[in-house]
Order: structure tokens, then C-alpha cells, then sequence
């Protein structure tokens, strides 16, 4: 059976630096920073007080949920994924079906890390203390898992597959790729992909312990995640959810949709935590390999690429990314494409990380652009011994984006590159 192309004709998103797509967009294009100082984290001992948490108020909830739906409701990550979801569903011009309809054409791979943290925590209260009847019906949905792509299917009527993947970091990369894969080989029309991340300190707190978090910005913010920078000292932790509209080229030609951009392929693989790599550090041959793998996969040249949207989370591994990218590309130090990290303006999403990147990847392809790396302007002396300075955009850049490659690499030395491109 011949292989289906596979196209983009949905976005949605929840983010720091910008809830919703037009303000996420702008957002891009300003450099604007979604790092605030978090009284919170300082009163519990942290010792990173900032982070990236999106703005969302309760008139807000009430556009997507029921106040029905939202009564005892505690869970942000599967919130921010429901918007997100959401929107990028309107955003395709697709309707949610009326009660009785299904519509089994359509699914969902949307991912997590941790699903319900809050909520795992205000249960552990209510158990302890002997009022296990207090936990309230949602409770199960709103902890498991798969919480997430279950509330948007009941939401939007999907009856294709319904799942939740989670890779750490890799998770809204690999997300895209598994809803890609499956519309590709003929079985749904389209897919909602994406993944979310929940905020607060209960979620956090593991990272600061870890000491991998920076403690140097706390009185400014907006300076405090600087990927690719000599003065990093560790990421900024962030929230929120992207989702993306995966689309049969057919279906979206014939029903006349705006297509944002095509997904050509990728790949997805590990380290084996061997070689190099670790549960937190990557194994460099595996990220050689998935770079490489995933260029074989969309049949495309190592030098048709204009960009990449690294990972790139600040910390002392970030010039390693940009070795195991020149090596995979054999790309020379003048004629490397540009590379930028939507982490310098959002703090580092976790779960939610690979899907808000790839939503960003998709509006610079779209709207020809390159946002800005905002607080790299120093860069490490490891990067610019490998790439010229200029690679790395200080300010936005008004330039054809053509192909652009994305990739996450997460905790368990996992990876996932997808290559996007112009549609034509």
C-alpha cells in the first residue's frame, strides 16, 4: 500500500510565554520571556524561586471545560493539555461531534510525564486522614496516565486510537512521530498530537533536589534560562502543553484546510544508557544516529536543512548537542543552519517541552521566520569553536524556513527528530 503524506492543519498551544496562538506567536517574534519569580518556591526552601508557568485565569477554564468538569478539578498538566488540544482542533477547522456522534477517523497521542501531581497530593491528605469518600469520582481520571487523551477524546468524540505516550523530554516529539506513523500507513485520517506537563513545586521539587536547576537568577527572571550561554548554570523549569493536527494530505485538500506545513518523517531511539550515556546524559552516537536515521527516513540532505529547533536546556550538556549536531549533519562551522531554543523564553517545559518546540518549529516554517534565543549573547566558547556566532539569532530574523529539523532528547538517554517542511 502506497504511504500516505501526512500534513499539518491544526495548532494549538498553552506556554509561559503565551497562551493561546496568536499571543504565543507574537510572543515568538518579540523574544519574550514566560519566567517569573515564584513566591511559592522561595517559602518551601527552593533554591530556584523562577520558573515558566502559563498564565491561565478561571474565566479562562470556563472556555473549555464545564464548571461542572473543572468542580474539584486539580490537575494543570491535563488543563493545559485539554486547551491546547482544543484549540488546535478548531484552529483545523474540524467540529467537536454532538453526543451520540463518533467520529472514528479521528485519535489522539497526546503525552505526559507525571499526570495529576496535585491531585495524587490532595488525595495521599484525604486517605491518611480516613476520608477515602472524600476523594471525589474524578479522581482516577484525573491521576492516570492516560487522563489526558481520555478527557480530549470524550471531549472532541474521537474514536480512533486513543493513547498517551511518555518519554520524558522526548515525549511531544515522539508523539508527533506515532500519530504521524499511524496516519501514514492508513489507519485514521487525522490525529490530535501534542503532550502537556503539570506545574508547582510537588513536580519540581525533584529537579532542585537534583541541583540541575539555576539558583543565580532569582532576582531577575527573565535573565535566568540562557541555553548556550557561558554563564548557564542550570535550566529553568517550566509547564504547559502543545498540540498539533496531523491530517491525511487527501482528507485535507478535500475539505479545503489551511495546511501549515508537512511532516516528512523521523525517527526515535536510545542510548542504552551505555557509551556515554546515563538515565540523564546521552549517549552521543544514539543522537548522531537519530539525527541521521531521521534524515534517511524523510529523504532529505543533511545540507536542505535551514534550521533546527535544538533541546538545548541550559545546561553544561548544551555544547554537546551542538557537536552531536555538526557530526550528524557534517555540516562545517560557516554553513551550519541556524539553530535556536524555545527553552531561553519558556524555562524547560519537561513532558510538555517537544510538542510546545514543535508548535514553534511549525510557526517559523509557516510564517518564514527564526525566533530569537533570547540571553545567549554570550555564547559558550564550546559552541562557538564549532558554529559561527551568527547561527544563533540574538534577535527574530525574517528568512524563508523551508526544512526544519526538531529534535528532544529526554532522561533514560531516549531521542526523537522529526523533520518538518514548507508545504508545496
Amino acid at each position: 500500500m502506497k504511504q500516505r503524506r501526512v500534513v499539518i492543519t491544526g495548532l494549538g498551544v498553552v506556554s509561559p510565554n503565551g497562551v493561546g496562538l496568536p499571543d504565543f506567536l507574537q510572543g515568538l517574534r518579540e523574544g519574550r520571556s514566560g519566567i517569573r519569580f515564584i513566591q511559592n518556591l522561595k517559602d518551601l526552601g527552593f533554591s530556584c524561586c523562577i520558573a515558566g508557568k502559563p498564565e491561565v485565569t478561571e474565566e479562562m477554564k470556563l472556555k473549555y471545560l464545564t464548571a461542572l468538569q473543572l468542580r474539584n478539578f486539580n490537575s494543570s498538566g491535563i488543563l493545559y493539555g485539554c486547551m491546547a488540544g482544543i484549540d488546535a482542533w478548531k484552529d483545523a477547522g474540524l467540529l467537536i461531534e454532538p453526543e451520540g456522534t463518533v467520529d472514528f477517523e479521528s485519535g489522539t497521542v497526546f503525552g505526559t510525564g507525571t499526570s495529576g501531581v496535585d491531585k495524587f497530593r490532595e488525595g495521599i491528605y484525604l486517605v491518611d486522614a480516613g476520608k477515602v469518600r472524600r476523594l471525589g469520582s474524578t479522581t482516577v481520571a484525573q491521576t492516570m496516565a492516560s487522563g489526558v487523551s481520555a478527557y480530549l477524546s470524550g471531549i472532541l468524540g474521537l474514536g480512533n486510537q486513543v493513547t498517551t505516550n511518555s518519554s520524558a523530554c522526548a515525549t511531544g516529539t515522539e508523539a508527533v512521530l506515532l500519530g504521524y506513523e499511524r496516519i501514514q500507513n492508513g489507519k485514521a485520517n487525522r490525529m490530535l498530537v501534542g503532550s502537556c506537563s503539570d506545574q508547582g513545586p510537588y513536580l519540581w521539587s525533584g529537579f532542585d533536589a537534583m541541583r540541575v536547576l539555576t539558583y543565580k537568577h532569582n532576582e531577575s527572571p527573565e535573565r535566568g534560562s540562557r541555553p548556550m550561554s557561558a554563564t548557564a548554570s542550570g535550566f529553568v523549569p517550566g509547564s504547559g502543553a502543545g498540540a498539533l493536527v496531523l491530517e491525511d494530505l487527501n482528507s485535507a485538500l478535500e475539505r479545503g484546510a489551511r495546511i501549515y506545513a508537512e511532516v516528512l518523517g523521523g525517527h526515535v531511539n536510545s542510548g542504552g544508557q551505555r557509551q556515554g550515556g546515563t538515565m540523564t546524559a546521552p549517549n552521543s552516537e544514539a543522537v548522531q544516529r537519530c539525527i541521521r536515521e531521521a534524515l534517511k527516513d524523510s529523504n532529505v540532505q543533511a545540507e536542505e536543512i535551514d534550521l533546527i529547533n535544538g533541546h538545548l536546556t541550559a545546561t553544561v550538556k548544551d555544547p554537546t548537542e551542538i557537536r552531536n549536531w555538526k557530526e550528524a549533519l557534517g555540516r562545517t562551522k560557516s554553513n551550519f543552519p541556524y539553530i535556536n531554543s524555545l527553552k531561553s523564553m519558556t524555562g524547560h517545559g519537561l513532558a510538555a517541552s517537544g510538542s510546545l518546540e514543535c508548535v514553534s518549529s511549525v510557526l517559523e516554517i509557516y510564517h518564514d521566520f527564526v525566533f530569537p534565543s533570547i540571553n545567549s549573547e554570550d555564547l559558550h566558547p564550546e559552541i562557538t569553536d564549532e558554529i559561527d556566532a551568527a547561527r544563533v539569532p540574538q534577535k527574530m530574523i525574517e528568512t524563508k524556513v523551508n526544512l526544519l529539523a526538531k529534535a528532544s532528547f529526554g532522561f533514560g538517554d531516549v531521542n526523537a527528530c522529526v523533520l518538518f517542511k514548507k508545504f508545496s
